[in-house]
């Protein structure tokens, strides 16, 4: 039995502005309209087809990742072990091995898939797949090691030793992200392949490695894993104080670097981990100048830029080897060679409270979504879409006033102590203190403006008193 689990909860920093906590790379559209979501979900379900694929992600979440797997035609069998905070990838494959033990055996194959990969064709990571299950199965850890194809300081390197058949071989050492000089002894040797992040191995031997290694983080994930309420539904909603005490660590120094007897595939596909916008560029197939456009663009005695735009057309003049991201509410521009650098950027946002590190113009919510049009001084402005049968929750606010005008659809409206129906050119009022809630249970998908007055207009300024969502 092949189990797939994803690993959905990077961030993805080096991927602002359009990576952001909020709604992180996982989510990030590749140009032939899938996510990274959405594409590592795919992967899993080719190699096998009718298991239970397992999804660990935050919490928050959930509902953007349901809809993703509802959007690429793949809902039946998904389980979600639900984080209520970032504890790296060492917790996280800990307890979907607990899961795994106990849902399936100890003896059922784990699939680990991080989140943010393309791999290409879908033939060769099959082939690859099919050679680890083989090895895990007969109780080895296995890696997918990937040919490094130029010196590349941001990958973790695996060193080959002997050959155990086909493409496979005993690990000596991993190493961590190397200095240019030390990757490019790597890549002369031809011993050396990326670490591609992506493993194969039971759940029984995971759970004695850890004992073994990071007995620790075993016993916490434990007692996490006996704290959390049973499944409800699709979801396992992990203990919030039991798995603040496990430990941040990533699997490959908990286990990986520690223990005996782990085996890689060479694998013969095509990866790339998307860690950064000289990654993303990558993808895209360049003009004569050696530009590459995602959107619209004009490049005049310019070459070897990536260009990227949502919505404004981008012009650029005279410019060479430049990055330039552009979203409705921020905008990058850095050398190719500094991509690894756009963390520092997210780092000072963060630091000086602005919160673009954090959300979109439009915000993605579980009902739907919202769009700041403009703020000012006492006001805000936005277009709120509620999808068919949605509700926003049951609140209130303290510090302001909001005033709700139907574009699209039938709105269902609880205002204080009155229940009504707003139509399509027909508007309510809130007054600041009014308990309110706003439903659409129609088949198209609501669009109201709203206008929000007072001397506070931030989204902190809510009260819930009842949400569908479990968020009162």
């Amino acid at each position: 039995m092949l189990i797939p689990v994803i690993l959905s909860g990077g961030v993805g920093a080096r991927l602002w502005p359009v990576s952001r906590e909020a709604y992180p790379k996982p989510f990030i559209r590749l140009a032939d309209g899938q996510s990274l979501l959405q594409k590592s979900l795919l992967r899993a379900a080719a190699v096998a087809p009718g298991s239970e694929i397992v999804t660990v992600t935050n919490r928050e979440y959930v509902f953007a990742t349901r809809d993703e797997y509802r959007a690429a035609g793949v809902e039946d069998g998904s389980v979600f072990i639900l984080e209520p905070s970032a504890r790296n990838t060492a917790p996280a494959i800990a307890l979907a091995a607990l899961h795994v033990q106990a849902s399936h055996g100890a003896d059922a194959v784990m699939l680990v898939l991080p989140a943010d990969h393309v791999v290409e064709p879908p033939a060769a990571f099959r082939a690859a797949v099919d050679a680890a299950q083989k090895l895990a199965a007969s109780g080895r850890i296995v890696v997918f090691g990937v040919e490094a194809a130029r010196p590349e300081t941001g990958y973790g390197y695996i060193e080959c030793g002997a050959s155990i058949g086909g493409d496979a071989f005993d690990v000596t050492r991993f190493v961590e992200k190397p200095p240019l000089a030390q990757a490019e002894q790597f890549v002369a040797t031809g011993s050396y392949l990326w670490n591609s992040g992506m493993f194969c191995f039971t759940a029984g031997t995971l759970l004695e490695q850890l004992r073994r290694h990071a007995p620790e983080l075993l016993s916490a994930a434990k007692r996490c894993w006996q704290a959390t309420p049973p499944r409800a539904g699709d979801a396992i909603h992990l203990d919030a104080n039991t798995f603040a005490e496990l430990p941040a660590v990533s699997i490959d120094y908990a286990v990986m670097e520690k223990a005996a007897d782990i085996a890689v595939v060479r694998a013969a596909f095509e990866w790339n981990d998307i860690g950064s916008w000289d990654a993303v560029r990558a993808l895209t197939t360049p003009d004569v100048a050696g530009n590459r456009i995602a959107g619209a663009a004009v490049m005049i005695d310019s070459s070897d830029c990536y260009v990227q735009s949502a919505e404004r057309v981008v012009a650029g003049i005279g410019v060479h080897g430049l990055l330039v991201i552009d979203t409705p509410d921020a905008l990058l521009i850095a050398d190719r060679n500094q991509s690894q650098q756009v963390r520092a950027v997210v780092e000072q946002l963060k630091q000086s409270g602005n919160p673009a590190h954090k959300i979109h113009r439009t915000v993605v919510r579980p009902w739907g979504s919202y769009t700041t049009l403009e703020q000012g001084p006492g006001f805000k402005l936005k277009r709120i879409v509620v999808n068919p049968g949605a509700a926003l929750s049951l609140q209130m606010h303290h510090r302001r006033s909001e005033h709700w005008v139907v574009v699209a659809g039938v709105a269902d409206v609880v205002n204080g102590e009155r229940e009504l129906v707003v139509r399509a050119n027909e508007s309510t009022f809130i007054p600041a203190g009014h308990k309110h809630r706003l439903s659409n249970r129609g088949s198209e998908p609501l669009v109201i403006i709203e206008v929000q007055t007072g001397d506070y207009v931030e989204e902190d300024d809510i009260v819930r008193f009842d949400d569908v969502y479990g968020r009162s």
